[in-house]
């Protein structure tokens, strides 16, 4: 999600905004590569006051250690800026497969990003994630997700930095917390033309990846905006798929 790029002039802390009725105008293509959600994924803190974004998200393992088969998952989230500091999101489909087993439906997530600082005010604009997710497979528990995200903007440069808790919510079975990090540098040669790289570190499955990737956006009518992420992240170790496929879409409007 690619909000970096808008600055936020409301003092802090903002008022809150109405939700803008009629979110969906319309579907991104479902029809792409398939994602895990969250592992590939680099957020941005920044929020926008009023916007309105539908993304699709998706992303494809292929070989590596026979133990990580191929599979596939992908999302569709809508969302809404609250107000100038928080922006609510829902994932009303996450799906997966792999070689080994059929699709289906993984669950839904209701997810929240809070912006805790004006932009520019501090060397990086601060954030927290907060989301609860909702499994609908049998014998895997709902999950809670949270942790500090992190951006830094230097003329064209934009690097952003998250670090995510993760807990199972199963209160008969202990489980230990995991983690994952992800960092993203992109560079704005243009609006539509952003090359950069990815890199993930993922404590559940013990695998790091890291890989070139390009973004952009194109501006639609009425101000609203088209925007496009697509990489390919390659494992740095055993554990990690030889490469992924990494495919986003999101639409932004007011």
């Amino acid at each position: 999600m690619n909000t970096a790029s808008k600055t936020i002039t409301s003092s802090y802390p903002p008022s809150r905004h109405a939700v803008a009725g009629g979110c969906m105008r319309s579907i991104l293509l479902m029809s792409c590569l398939p994602l895990y959600a969250n592992d590939y994924i680099v957020y941005s803190p920044v929020v926008v006051a009023g916007q309105n974004e539908i993304e699709s998200r998706a992303a494809l393992d292929q070989g590596g250690h026979p133990s990580v088969p191929g599979a596939w998952e992908e999302d569709l989230s809508i969302a809404h800026g609250m107000s100038a500091w928080w922006k609510s999101e829902i994932y009303f489909l996450k799906e997966a497969a792999s070689t080994q087993t059929p699709p289906r439906l993984l669950g839904y997530e209701f997810e929240n990003t809070f912006q805790a600082a004006a932009q520019g005010r501090y060397a990086f604009t601060p954030g927290f994630l907060l989301s609860y997710e909702k499994s609908r497979q049998a014998g895997v528990p709902d999950a809670l997700e949270m942790g500090p995200l992190f951006e830094r903007q230097e003329g064209s440069l934009k690097q952003d930095l998250n670090l995510i808790w993760e807990s199972a919510l199963q209160h008969d079975v202990p489980t230990q917390p995991g983690w994952r990090a992800a960092y993203a540098a992109r560079y704005r040669y243009s609006d539509a033309w952003q090359p950069g790289v990815e890199a993930y570190l993922r404590h559940s499955d013990h695998s790091n990846q890291i890989g070139p990737t390009l973004s952009g956006e194109w501006p639609q009518h009425r101000g609203d905006e088209l925007e496009y992420s697509f990489g390919a992240v390659f494992g740095c170790n055993h554990s990690a798929a030889r490469v992924t496929w990494i495919l986003r879409l999101e639409e932004e409007f007011n």
